[in-house]
């Protein structure tokens, strides 16, 4: 996420994650809930939290190129979380659209970063899978 990717809001034709009105969708309230408290964990300073939405397998592609699995995409991210916060800022997303692709969803979005050293925002794209424990981030595409 140096284009970012979770954030604590999301917009549906839009409409905010952190005061959203109840989805009827049941999917898309799950991913809508775990992409919730990712951004939490982000605001909070908890990477391990901010981290708990991907899968061990996924990968990220941002401005530096691609990463791959979980424990490497948590280390571009470590030095933001250093000292309690983040030092980036509040993260906030847009949610733009959903999309179903087999068993998968696609989510596209926006990104915003507010309160760090400059305002942040841009675009993202996550595909998520349903796995034993819920639906996780299994390629990331971040700017």
């Amino acid at each position: 996420m140096r284009g970012l990717t979770i954030a604590a809001a999301f917009a549906l034709s839009p409409m905010a994650v952190h005061a959203a009105a109840p989805v009827a969708d049941p999917t898309e309230a799950a991913i809508r809930s775990v992409m919730l408290e990712s951004a939490q964990g982000w605001n909070g300073g908890d990477l391990d939290r901010f981290m708990a939405i991907y899968a061990p397998d996924a990968v990220f592609v941002g401005s530096k190129g691609l990463i791959q699995g979980k424990p490497a995409i948590a280390d571009s991210y470590r030095k933001s979380f250093a000292g309690g916060g983040n030092s980036r800022g509040q993260l906030r997303f847009d949610f733009l659209h959903l999309k179903r692709i087999g068993d998968r969803r696609i989510l596209f979005a926006r990104w915003n970063l507010s309160g760090g050293a400059k305002a942040e925002s841009g675009m993202t794209t996550l595909v998520f899978e349903r796995r034993a424990d819920g639906w996780k981030i299994v390629s990331d595409h971040s700017s």
